[in-house]
């Protein structure tokens, strides 16, 4: 010490922290009122960095009362640097995780936002929390004394053996960021794979990609393997579908009757059932002359894929239903069968079964 403590400096270093405290708890209490006034508007980043002011700032104001105490006590010149430093750091390393919290949020909000799903893109979160915190700690370094030359030297030499250790991840990492840049698949989207799975994808992570089926299981597929196998993106270039419905209808029927109806029921579908499109143009095509019916499709128009099974079975009910009050018969497939002997008369039978054809054989005929 250059001078002997007194209580003069005692009593001004015990006000000096007793003002940070008063400070910093003033401060969260403004910043808690600033943050329930953040929770009433449409932009999440608001949220995100009042919530994270309100750590940053409360203990800045404690540091900043620790230094004006420190200042204030006749301490040597060594301690006082070390106190100094000491404070510097721990500022500099809440600041760092704040940063780190702020971006990794903004990150985090423009992924669910793109995406319209609560699940989002944690590569990207996750990439950006480690390199703000990488960065943090080095500048931390620096303020310290310590050189990092020799610390990016050494990483620069044992980042080709880390390469080759974490071959498998480092390829499932930058696979993961290539679908993501590339648009291909986004967080939200419904996909097939050539395999068979598919389901909505809720969110690809640095090693791989959660798919959540319609029966809510999921799927974990490595980015890798995802970005090298033949895949139906539904939800790309747009959500919205079409779906086809195969019908069919008598010979006696009157076509231009049927068209009429189905057209109706395909526009009371679109306007009453939720997932449809109601603007969808009602779309009838007779296609096939079949055995005991004349075939032909309707296409509906569904939101998004997950629809189409809810569409299509309030659709087959509702023509069911029409084509009933309408005296439009939907004919059953039937075959005509006859069992022959030598000697014998023809029985026909108008359902369906096998034919005994001459010399005791079985077989069919239309």
């Amino acid at each position: 010490m250059n001078r002997a403590l007194t209580l003069h400096d005692v009593i001004a270093a015990g006000i000096a922290v007793a003002a940070g405290l008063a400070l910093a708890l003033v401060l969260r209490v403004i910043l808690r009122w600033l943050g329930e006034r953040a929770r009433r508007t449409r932009w999440t980043g608001d949220d995100i960095i009042v919530d994270v002011l309100r750590t940053l700032v409360p203990w800045s104001a404690v540091a900043a009362g620790v230094a004006a105490a420190a200042a204030a006590l006749p301490l040597t010149r060594q301690v006082g640097h070390i106190v100094s430093q000491t404070l510097t750091a721990l500022v500099m390393l809440t600041a760092t995780l704040t940063a780190a919290r702020v971006i990794s949020g903004l990150a985090r909000s423009v992924a669910q936002s793109r995406s319209g799903v609560a699940g989002s893109a944690t590569i990207f979160v996750n990439i950006t929390r480690v390199v703000v915190l990488a960065m943090g700690f080095l500048i931390i370094l620096e303020t310290l004394g310590v050189s990092i030359a020799p610390l990016l030297t050494a990483l620069g030499v044992g980042g080709l053996a880390i390469a080759l250790a974490l071959r498998d991840t480092l390829a499932n990492l930058f696979a993961g960021v290539h679908i993501l840049v590339s648009k291909t698949v986004q967080p939200g989207d419904y996909i097939r794979l050539s395999s068979g799975e598919e389901g909505y994808v809720r969110d690809i992570n640095w090693r791989n990609t959660v798919v959540e089926e319609l029966s809510n299981n999921l799927v974990i597929i490595p980015n890798a393997q995802l970005a090298g196998t033949n895949m139906t993106n539904f939800s790309r270039p747009e959500q919205q579908l079409t779906v086809t419905v195969q019908v069919g209808v008598g010979y006696d029927s009157d076509l231009e009757h049927v068209e009429r109806v189905t057209n109706e029921v395909v526009e009371s579908v679109m306007k009453d059932i939720t997932g449809a499109v109601p603007d969808h143009e009602a779309a009838v095509r007779f296609h096939t002359f079949g055995d005991s019916r004349i075939g032909f499709t309707v296409v509906l128009g569904v939101g998004e894929y997950s629809d189409k099974y809810r569409i299509k079975h309030e659709f087959i009910k509702r023509l069911h239903q029409r084509y009933r009050s309408e005296g439009i018969r939907i004919p059953a497939p039937a075959r005509t069968v006859s069992l022959e002997q030598s000697g014998e008369a023809v029985i026909p039978h108008p359902r369906p079964s096998l034919d005994a054809a001459p010399g005791g054989r079985l077989g069919t005929t239309a």
